[in-house]
C-alpha cells in the first residue's frame, strides 16, 4: 500500500522552541525528507527534474543519465514521491515527474526552528 507523501506544515515546522527536542512524529517526517536525498542518484534525478526547462520529465529520460534500468530509477522515484519531494503522473505508459513546492524548504526550516 502506498504511503502519503510528507508533508511538513508550519506547525511542523516550528514543532520545537530552540534547545528543545523535536517530537518523534516531526523527527520521522524529517528523516524520510532526508533520507530520500540520502543517495546520490537520488539527489541527481531531483536536480534533472528540477532543472527541466518543461517543469517535468519522463521516467523514460531519466535513465540514461544516471546510468541505471527504468526498474531501478522507478524505485529511486518512489522513494522520491513518497517523501514529498515529486509528484508522479501516470500518462499511459510512463510517469512523469515533477517537483513539489516546499517539501525541501519545510524540512530545512522545521530544523532551524
Amino acid at each position: 500500500m502506498p504511503h502519503p507523501p510528507v508533508t511538513l506544515d508550519a506547525a511542523a515546522a516550528s514543532c520545537c522552541a530552540p534547545g528543545q527536542a523535536m517530537d518523534d512524529s516531526a523527527a520521522r517526517d524529517l528523516a524520510k525528507v532526508f533520507k530520500a536525498l540520502g543517495d546520490p542518484t537520488r539527489v541527481k534525478l531531483l536536480a534533472m527534474i528540477i532543472a527541466s526547462s518543461a517543469g517535468e520529465m519522463c521516467v523514460c529520460d531519466l535513465t540514461d543519465p544516471v546510468g541505471l534500468s527504468q526498474p531501478t530509477v522507478s524505485h529511486h522515484m518512489k522513494l522520491l514521491v513518497a517523501a514529498g519531494l515529486v509528484a508522479r503522473e501516470q500518462r499511459g505508459k510512463w510517469a512523469y515527474y515533477r517537483p513539489t513546492t516546499g517539501a525541501l524548504a519545510d524540512a530545512v526550516q522545521a530544523l532551524l526552528g
